[in-house]
């Protein structure tokens, strides 16, 4: 069982992964590949938190998914998505920081 902090730092970890990949397609102009290192994060990071975290918070991550966007922004669009799944960890830390010691 891990502790608190390192549950901590692996979301945090996380999240740095995820402005990374926002930064990553930023430089190189190219959304499109932003948007699969996204679906590769979360195909990554789904079972990570169901060992991690347990099967509800990893099915919590499984249905979060951005809303429509309408904005012509390629690069907007997919910082709304980044955004959507850095609102999720961040959730996700304040829970830990609550939970009970030994809880999943």
């Amino acid at each position: 069982m891990q502790t608190t902090q390192a549950r901590i730092e692996s979301i945090q970890r996380q999240i740095q992964e995820l402005d990374a990949i926002l930064i990553q397609a930023q430089n190189d102009l190219n959304t499109v590949a932003g948007g699969e290192r996204v679906k590769k994060w979360k195909a990554k990071a789904i079972p990570l938190f169901a060992n991690e975290f347990g099967p509800n918070v990893a099915q919590r991550l499984t249905s979060t998914t951005p809303g429509p966007s309408f904005t012509s922004d390629l690069l907007e669009e997919l910082s709304d998505e980044i955004e959507v799944y850095r609102s999720f960890l961040l959730t996700l830390v304040e829970e830990v920081k609550k939970a009970p010691a030994g809880d999943k």
